[in-house]
């Protein structure tokens, strides 16, 4: 099968893309290099010219700095004229959402879960699961939208938590901590692309199914830099209140992930220590 994978360039796209093409699908990769998918018709000319019989939309915009960025990143992570874009012959789109669209809770989220989005992407996140929905609904094509929690693994953007641990066990640099508690639920990358794929040939999912992509675990960053300890056997130096912690930040923030498991049969198959581990390797 040919699949499009919009934001093939980004963290989760690229490992996507390799474990498509190992698994012999034929693949389109789109990154920001070869199309604008804030310019709708530049995204919709390239959705068209591919004829894909799956797309992954993953393509994400964070800048929000100035109002052009805001619009910019709207208009990425909504993509209001994919549907449209879409060949007769395509049988699913696959979107990987965000837990941040959810609102906090004190125990573990399921899809049925409020939508209050956490800051401003979480917000763009969800405007676009929901109108990647309803369009899809017109249409008659079939849409899964996957929310991820906390995804690492290697090739991650260098300025997020688990690089900046596992550089200071590289370096002797000092990690910059909140000055309150913050727990994630930490999912492995080659999980959250297996959940994709699943998707992506469930057929038997219902139009517009949300599904969790998580461990149903919650880790503190204390907890977690203990763990870089441990399976790099190097100390870690932190700065306990020194990183201004983020207002989406939460002492609870984990995934009910069992709809995954029986509508995909999906389960994560790896864990917060063997991860941190694979990726400590990669980076060696």
């Amino acid at each position: 099968m040919r699949a499009v994978v919009t934001g093939a360039g980004g963290f989760v796209g690229r490992h996507l893309v390799a474990r498509l093409r190992s698994d012999g699908w034929d693949v389109v990769p789109l990154t920001r290099a070869d199309v604008d998918l804030a310019d709708p018709d530049a995204g919709a000319s390239a959705v068209r010219a591919a004829d894909p019989d799956v797309v992954f939309s993953l393509a994400a915009g964070r800048a929000k700095t100035t109002p052009a960025e805001r619009a910019a990143t709207v208009a990425v992570n909504t993509s209001p004229w994919l549907v449209d874009a879409l060949p007769g012959r395509c049988r699913a789109v696959v979107r990987l959402g965000s837990s941040t669209e959810y609102a906090a809770g004190p125990g573990p989220l399921a899809e049925d879960a409020a939508l209050r989005p956490r800051g401003f992407f979480g917000a763009t996140k969800a405007a676009g699961s929901l109108l990647l929905q309803a369009a899809a609904a017109e249409r008659g094509v079939r849409v899964a939208v996957l929310r991820a929690f906390q995804v690492y693994g290697p090739g991650d953007h260098p300025t997020r938590l688990v690089p900046v641990v596992l550089g200071a066990a590289r370096t002797g640099a000092v990690v910059p901590l909140p000055g309150h508690v913050s727990r994630r639920d930490w999912v492995w990358v080659g999980d959250v692309v297996d959940a994709c794929v699943r998707a992506a040939l469930a057929d038997h999912l219902p139009p517009g199914q949300v599904l969790n992509v998580g461990t149903g675990v919650q880790t503190s960053t204390e907890e977690l830099v203990a763990t870089a300890e441990r399976v790099t056997g190097r100390s870690i130096a932190t700065a306990p209140g020194a990183h201004p912690g983020r207002d989406w930040d939460t002492a609870d923030w984990v995934s009910d992930p069992s709809a995954a498991a029986a509508m995909l049969g999906w389960r994560p198959t790896v864990d917060l220590a063997e991860g941190l581990a694979r990726t400590w390797a990669a980076a060696a």
